[in-house]
């Protein structure tokens, strides 16, 4: 080395490059010519004006400098070789494989991307905020293992989910209050962030400043009926203030029909107050359809015919008719400094106020008015009243409720996944409450948790590789309508709804004990059937299907999802396949203490028949296999040919109108076979999906995660694109809210309206079969 170092040296001190210059040939064409240049050559020589002259080294001493300057070229080309052979060597992996029984994979473990902002520990009550950015935490290896089967999965989760372990579990959860963002919710969050990081789930919290409306602790709600004051405990958040006085009409559940019953027995009900009972529909749908017939404010209160509780229990609940913050329609309360003052829609422009059913006996008893009809459905439950419609007697109803800007925390967890960890199934629960909450909260909090725990013990300990990742997500301010959860949709819309393949809601998994209900995507189905065969029933023999029959298990189980519904905004607005599911009492589908002070472990524990630890365990059960299947399985268990099904009902509805609209000379220009052609395309392209599973190499994991993907964009494509988040937030053209839905056609009066949502129904109908379709060149469009 030290004799190539002299012989480069020399070489320099006697020789230097010139610059490149440029020769003309005689063919016109110039080439590029190196030239080196001798000092003292150039002197010796005295030629001016030309190039200058190199004069050789003597033969010998050019030979011996040739060789040493080969030797060191290959020296350095060796020693270079190796160097970036050893930086650049990857490890061996091994091809992964779709198959379930076949393949060992290359498990390395990821961070889902897109979902999670930078973790916040938790610091007291109030963790410190954080900017929302998603971030990745590193990569970390994990051994190659065989993939488990999947009824060793299956009985590993029985095995870890204990009617014992949830005893103590909800236990711990069990507090007196949980307001959102009061000390008490921010506790509990802090609580499960520290169990998510003992788990090793690289926990974060989101964090959102929202408006919540309460009452004002120095001018409470007030209800004036003659010489009666009542001031409620209760109250009915994002309600309109003011003070209204008007003629009170009872208008018994305030459905439509309701109202349409009222109309036709002369009850005038413009400027009037309407009294109605809670049921059947949300209060927030009650005060749409009383604001929507003309009343100037609205009083709810519970029957003791629906409600069977003490007379004085104050009530609770929201009327906005959407979810989130409705100060911030359509985008996220991270601050509201940021964006100009901007209410939803659903926001209600009447005052609306609870009372309880001891005073709503006291006004029943003086309403005045006709009596109602003994078929008409408007008698309660009040022994010996006489129900009245009103119409007469003058009642004055003040709403002093105040806005407060609040901070809520969302606290989230992930199990990634090891081989597609940026696909993920996300099962979430509210953590707070108007009261104790222990149904609405405590129960859905603690299935969280020890499903976290299990699956965690699953995967370090007994060797289960999901394939997918599983976010675990406690939401705060539910009770404001789904605030939490809906802020944080909003706020990472652009990375969830490419990501998410299902939301799983625990909210208010168990409201009793003998039966079973659930609300689902119609994508779904399929797998709910499987789950309710597989997981044992609760009431000792059988299975959760055996609870709802062997035959029309769909008809018996299956209710439409409500506005109110946790999964609700997940599924119509961000077009997330979602499911609720709740163990209940025969002969009903309500827990009557959701909204008030009782519920509690001892009302809960007389609805279970005090096993209230079984039916928890149960119901964690279903939703740990429903989650398990979707992250185990090499094909996602999302059924496209049960939408199929769904689409043609609702196609067929929207023909019949459409004909009907014709015959009558009322509708022109319009035929039923532009959506009709729009509904054959979705088949076809669900048909294709279905071909292409049935013919693709399932050992081929780029060819699963492509059929995946054509099945995730089912429901997000179902989302109309020709609607604003912010007047019509349930975008979903089969399962959402608004004019533009498929329901919503088949039942409008405005011909020119229907002209235009008939169009845009169709082209959005067109384009989710487009995208079903998978490459551009297969795409169908025959309309």
């Amino acid at each position: 080395m030290d004799q190539i170092r002299s012989t480069f040296n020399s070489m320099i001190k006697s020789e230097r490059y010139s610059r490149f210059t440029l020769q003309p040939a005689e063919d016109g064409e110039r080439h590029a010519e190196v030239k080196l240049s001798d000092d003292a050559t150039e002197a010796e020589d005295g030629q001016a004006g030309g190039s200058p002259s190199f004069r050789p080294a003597p033969p010998h001493q050019r030979r011996r400098t040739l060789y040493f300057l080969i030797l060191g070229t290959l020296l350095i080309f060796i020693t270079g070789y190796l160097v970036g052979f050893i930086s650049h060597r990857k490890p061996h992996a091994e091809t992964a494989s779709c198959d379930t029984q076949l393949a060992t994979e290359n498990l390395t473990r990821k961070t889902p991307t897109g979902v999670a902002p930078t973790a916040v520990a938790p610091t007291g009550v109030a963790p410190t905020a954080v900017a929302p950015t998603a971030v990745a935490p590193a990569v970390v290896p994990v051994a190659p293992a065989a993939q488990m089967d999947w009824a060793d999965v299956a009985e590993l989760l029985t095995q870890k989910l204990t009617s014992q372990a949830f005893d103590t579990t909800l236990s711990e959860f069990d507090k007196p209050k949980r307001s959102a963002g009061s000390e008490e919710d921010m506790s509990q969050g802090n609580r499960i962030f520290s169990d998510f990081k003992k788990l090793e789930m690289d926990p974060w919290t989101d964090i959102h400043y929202v408006q919540l409306q309460k009452p004002d602790s120095t001018r409470p709600n007030r209800v004036t009926f003659g010489s009666n004051v009542f001031e409620p405990a209760g109250y009915l958040a994002y309600s309109a203030t003011g003070n209204v006085q008007g003629k009170l009409v009872y208008g018994n559940y305030g459905l439509q029909k309701d109202f349409d019953f009222l109309q036709k027995q002369n009850i005038v009900l413009k400027g009037s107050v309407v009294l109605l009972r809670a049921g059947n529909i949300s209060f927030a749908e009650q005060v749409d359809n009383a604001a929507k017939n003309g009343a100037s404010a609205v009083l709810i209160y519970p029957d003791i015919q629906d409600f069977n509780y003490v007379a004085d229990t104050a009530l609770y609940g929201h009327v906005h008719l959407g979810s989130g913050d409705p100060y911030t329609p359509g985008f996220p309360s991270f601050n509201h400094t940021l964006f100009p003052p901007t209410q939803s829609s659903g926001l209600p422009k009447i005052p609306a106020q609870t009372i309880t059913a001891s005073m709503a006996s006291t006004i029943l008893q003086r309403i005045g008015g006709p009596v109602a009809d003994a078929g008409s459905g408007f008698k309660g439950g009040f022994d010996g009243l006489t129900y009245k419609l009103g119409g007469s007697e003058n009642i004055t109803v003040e709403v002093n409720n105040v806005l407060v800007n609040t901070e809520i925390h969302n606290v989230f967890g992930v199990i990634k996944g090891f081989t597609d960890p940026d696909r993920y199934v996300v099962l979430g629960a509210q953590r707070d409450a108007w009261g104790r909450g222990y149904a609405r909260a405590a129960v859905g909090t603690s299935v969280l948790l020890e499903l976290a725990k299990a699956i965690h013990e699953m995967v370090e300990n007994d060797g289960f590789r999901p394939r997918r990742s599983l976010v675990f997500a406690s939401w705060s301010a539910g009770e404001y309508g789904s605030v939490g959860a809906t802020e944080w949709l909003e706020g990472y819309m652009s990375s969830i709804d490419k990501s998410v393949l299902t939301y799983i809601n625990l909210d208010g998994v168990v409201m009793g004990r003998g039966s079973f209900i659930a609300s689902a995507s119609p994508l779904l189905y399929s797998l709910l059937e499987s789950t309710m065969k597989q997981v044992k029933s609760p009431l000792g023999s059988g299975s959760v299907y055996d609870l709802v029959g062997n035959t029309a298990w769909q008809a018996n189980a299956l209710r439409p999802m409500s506005a109110d519904d946790s999964a609700y905004p997940f599924l119509a607005s961000s077009g997330i396949p979602s499911v609720s599911f709740h163990f209940i009492s025969p002969n009903t589908e309500t827990y009557m203490y959701y909204g008030t002070n009782l519920d509690n472990l001892d009302h809960l524990n007389y609805q279970t028949s005090h096993r209230t630890g079984e039916m928890v365990a149960s119901a964690a059960q279903f939703a740990g296999r429903m989650a398990l299947r979707l992250v185990h399985d090499y094909l996602l268990r999302l059924d496209v040919s049960q939408y199929s099904k769904v689409v043609t009902m609702a196609v067929r509805r929207v023909d019949i109108r459409i004909n009907q609209l014709r015959m009558s000379g009322r509708l022109k220009e319009v035929s039923p076979s532009w959506l009709s052609d729009a509904r054959g395309s979705f088949k076809r392209a669900a048909d294709g999906i279905s071909n292409a599973i049935q013919n693709t190499d399932l050992n081929d994991k780029e060819a699963c995660r492509i059929l995946n993907d054509r099945i995730m964009r089912v429901e997000h494509t179902l989302l109309s694109p020709y609607v604003s988040p912010i007047e019509t937030p349930f975008r979903h053209i089969l399962l959402g809210r608004g004019s533009h839905t498929l329901a919503s056609i088949a039942e409008t009066d405005d011909m020119k309206q229907l002209h235009t949502e008939l169009a845009l129904a169709t082209w959005s109908l067109q384009g989710c079969a487009n995208a079903m379709m998978g490459d551009i060149w297969d795409i169908d469009n025959i309309i």
